[in-house]
């Protein structure tokens, strides 16, 4: 019993490393590009306005990892005269954001950059995300406590307002918060 259960967690903490090892690797099908994880919360995500940037291939790789949740906590606020998502640079308010982990090649990396105006508005930095299960919407726990760390766009400076508004644990662009995203196209 004792030999299998160290045995078990042996495997587990392999197949752990493994998924922390995924920030950067070769992609499989290229041998010199170099693959990055990166967490979205908001208008990227797929059924939203702009997942679809996501798909077209001009702006490099992106492939679909899983669905994550923030490991600790951040303000999520819809703001702004376009209603757009905000992942406030404050660690440890808030609250722990759902969202959806990618592998992106550089290009796209270097695409999302420019697309999210950073550093002008959204700044790129590195934050923990624990991997629910793919398939359970709103699971609470998955079955064995995987987190990576990605890239996030988040904002570091903003109206000192934005911090009191509604925080939220997730986004969609049509949700019960009544606020509709005005996408880009329409400005």
């Amino acid at each position: 019993m004792l030999l299998s259960s160290l045995l078990l967690n042996i495997v587990l903490g392999v197949l752990a490393g493994a998924i922390r090892q995924e920030k950067f690797k070769r992609h499989p099908n290229r041998s010199s590009a170099w693959m990055a994880l990166v967490f979205l919360y908001g208008t990227l995500k797929r059924g939203q306005p702009n997942h679809r940037v996501l798909r077209d291939s001009a702006h490099g790789s992106a492939a679909f990892r899983a669905r994550g949740r923030t490991l600790d906590p951040y303000p999520l606020v819809i703001a702004g005269e376009h209603n757009i998502p905000w992942l406030l640079h404050l660690p440890g308010s808030g609250r722990r954001v759902e969202g959806e982990v990618y592998a992106v090649d550089e290009r796209m990396l270097r695409f999302l950059d420019d697309f999210e105006s950073c550093p002008a508005l959204y700044q790129r930095t590195a934050l923990r995300v624990q991997l629910l299960e793919e398939g359970a919407p709103g699971a609470e726990e998955p079955p064995v406590p995987n987190t990576v760390q990605c890239f996030v766009y988040s904002r570091a400076t903003f109206p000192p307002e934005w911090a009191q508004l509604p925080h939220h644990d997730s986004y969609d662009s049509e949700g019960p918060h009544g606020l509709r995203y005005n996408p880009r196209e329409n400005r």
